[in-house]
């Protein structure tokens, strides 16, 4: 029999450990939590100083009594639950439904699941953090009161289904508020010229950047036109050339949140996919005779921190793979942002020696491109700087400055195994266009001078990635709530992704009015950055939790009653379909349901057909003025678009078309064109070339 009992979350990571432990320990998995808050009623008296009432999760009872009866028979309970404010509350509720003393040695924590880790972990056992525990309390509570205050109301109002909480509150602001900037928006035109040059046989360009004094902006076409007259037929002089070596640092290594934002960019992962992969490769993957291994260290984590032990392992892996030179001759100091609990390392592979290429035969095709992508960023980040030399040339004609720039990459450091990508592109290579020798004073002869309109663009739309970086950037939310905020937005149908973008639903905006009206602190950005940060006081023992509810629900409980008494019902019409039923003859109506709009009998309850309604994206035909533009399937489940008058309009599009004139020829519809490198925004009309820059 077993003397040790080790109780963690998951039956995956339960295996490894006990491989890892041997015969005197027996480790069980607690499948997440056990008790929870009850989800028929608000669970937490308000009027007993907030006191929660915890239950057994349904269908946990089992588990609950399988652990009961292997605690009897251990002389020693260990609890081993994640290294976070999630894990510790696991671990405190365990204790309590066991009989654990909570001050005792019992909690057992480790970043990575490798055998060296794992057993260093039990020798240094330590009593439950309260403190841990309560910032965890606080922010289910938080949640709790504002969800179960607000969202029977918006049933009450509005519809049943609905809900409201703090976070996802705030991200579907960011979302509706981007969605008014683009449609505010009025592009402005601006004009650029650019001259080619070719000497030594080298072709390279010069942008017009203004006079010797400052810089211009060509708004018009008429202000070009001044330019070219007044340098047509002159030589460009050389008046300043500026050579430099410039040192370009590598990414630090993953957080929660770069991680899904580099995921999102380079692999066109969802959130919740990535936060998936990476907890299997956490938990351990059958190595063959090595037996079951932890790939990385644990993937929730706001801190940049890198341990020496694995310092020192990316230095010797550098230097025999790379050389000497790969390793970087500053000591490099990461400091993590302000609002960071720096509990843990930063994202990356618990051993460095399991290259990706030697991981291969283990993994799935995504778990590899996930544990590739965070295997280089380690290595990069310990890599030394890149040296580019750079060249800047100002060349004036007339009173005009032209510029050029040229960059070569001098010495590739860590950019031989990787580099950060962008939002705007899957990649952010150097720019390698070298500048051939050119010297003060010389005089150049332009091949040709091109002018070229273009049109200020709107803000794009929040992806999964930007969402996530603005969020993080704002202090909005912690590592462990990204991935769940993006989904319940979706579920609950007040945004859906369209190009991967977010694009707020009209069930979303007449939530999101609803709540800005009679709840504005939930959906006050600073408002919600102040809560992050007084939970993270919690933690770090500098307020009681009770306090930090106090202070919120004594205003809220205010706006509530308010709102129960003054917020108007909000009446969603049924808009008629403009078709029969085909089960009855009644007309057809379209209804707001959790997911959008479908389509109904009007003789509902006697008829309950239903079906799904044809998508508009509300764009008038460009062919016949008349009807909508509709998105369609074709047999191939290929997405097209077409006019809803069809057959009596045979407008048909594989683009997709977009509520906006060509701001260069105002006679075309634009569309939405897919390309490798993300959409481009283009003008339908052949004779037009407006183009926008592709988005990813």
């Amino acid at each position: 029999m077993a003397d040790n009992l080790v109780i963690v979350e998951s039956p995956a990571k339960a295996k490894t450990i006990e491989k890892y432990l041997g015969k005197r320990y027996t480790v069980k998995a607690s499948l997440g939590h056990l008790r929870d808050l009850p989800r028929s009623q608000m669970g937490v008296d308000t009027e007993n100083n907030y006191e929660p009432k915890y239950i057994t999760i349904r269908g946990k009872g089992p588990i609950l009594q399988d652990l009961r009866k292997e605690a009897k028979k251990a002389k020693k309970i260990y609890l081993a639950a994640d290294p976070d404010r999630e894990g510790e509350a696991i671990a405190w509720h365990l204790a309590n439904q066991l009989g654990v003393d909570i001050d005792s040695d019992c909690r057992v924590v480790f970043n990575e699941i490798t055998k060296d880790a794992v057993k260093n972990s039990f020798k240094t056992p330590r009593p439950i953090d309260m403190d841990l525990v309560d910032a965890q309390q606080a922010r289910r509570i938080l949640d709790r009161l504002v969800g179960y205050n607000i969202s029977p109301i918006l049933w009450k109002k509005v519809k049943k289904g609905l809900s409201a909480g703090r976070v996802q509150s705030v991200a579907l602001r960011l979302i509706i508020d981007r969605e008014n900037e683009i449609n505010a928006f009025i592009p402005e035109e601006y004009w650029s010229i650019t001259a080619q040059f070719e000497k030594d046989q080298t072709k390279f360009d010069a942008a017009f950047y203004g006079t010797d004094e400052k810089k211009l902006k060509l708004s018009n076409e008429q202000e070009v036109q001044n330019v070219l007259k007044a340098i047509e037929g002159n030589p460009f002089e050389v008046m300043k050339v500026v050579k430099k070596e410039r040192r370009r640092n590598p990414a630090l290594p993953f957080t929660t949140s770069s991680l899904q934002q580099e995921a999102a960019r380079k692999l066109n992962f969802r959130a919740r996919k990535t936060m998936m992969l990476a907890q299997q490769l956490y938990e351990g993957i059958p190595l063959g005779r090595a037996g079951t291994v932890g790939l990385i260290s644990y993937m929730r984590t706001d801190s940049t921190r890198i341990s020496d032990t694995a310092k020192e392992e990316a230095k010797t892996f550098i230097e025999t793979m790379y050389g000497e030179e790969f390793i970087p001759t500053e000591k490099k100091e990461t400091k993590s942002k302000s609002n960071a609990q720096d509990a843990h390392e930063a994202v990356r592979p618990t051993s460095v020696e399991r290259t990706p290429a030697a991981m291969k035969q283990y993994l799935s095709r995504d778990q590899l491109r996930l544990y590739k992508l965070i295997w280089e960023r380690f290595v990069a980040s310990q890599m030394a700087p890149a040296i580019l030399d750079t060249v800047a040339v100002d060349l004036m004609n007339n009173d005009y400055k032209f510029r050029a720039n040229g960059s070569q990459v001098k010495f590739p450091g860590f950019m031989k195994v990787y580099i950060e990508g962008n939002d705007d592109a899957t990649e952010q290579p150097v720019d390698e266009k070298m500048l051939p020798e050119l010297v003060e004073e010389e005089q150049l002869k332009s091949e040709e001078i091109e002018p070229k309109q273009h049109f200020t663009q709107p803000p794009p739309r929040y992806s999964e990635a930007r969402l996530v970086k603005t969020l993080e950037e704002l202090g909005i939310g912690r590592p462990s709530t990204y991935a769940p905020t993006l989904d319940t937005i979706q579920k609950r149908g007040y945004v859906t992704l369209d190009a991967r973008r977010f694009v707020p639903t009209e069930l979303g905006v007449i939530v999101h009015e609803a709540v800005n009206e009679y709840f504005p602190d939930i959906i006050d950005i600073e408002f919600t950055a102040s809560m992050e940060n007084d939970l993270d006081r919690i933690e770090e023992g500098e307020i009681a939790w009770k306090e930090v509810i106090d202070a919120f629900y004594t205003e809220f409980e205010k706006h509530v009653e308010k709102a129960d008494a003054e917020m108007e019902k909000i009446e969603i019409k049924d808009e008629p379909a403009g078709e029969d039923c085909e089960k009855c003859g009644s007309e057809m109506v379209y209804k707001m349901g959790r997911y959008g709009k479908f389509m109904a009998c009007s003789n509902f309850p006697e008829c309950r057909n239903t079906k799904a309604i044809v998508k508009k994206i509300d764009v008038k035909c460009p062919t016949c003025k008349e009807g909508e533009v509709v998105e369609r399937k074709s047999k191939k489940r290929r997405i097209f678009y077409g006019c809803d008058q069809y057959p009596e309009c045979e407008y048909v599009s594989w683009d997709k078309p977009i509520a906006r004139a060509c701001p260069k020829c105002n006679e075309q519809t634009l569309v939405e064109k897919r390309l490798k490198k993300g959409v481009q925004v283009q003008c339908t009309n052949e004779e037009c070339d407006y183009k926008e820059e592709p988005q990813e």
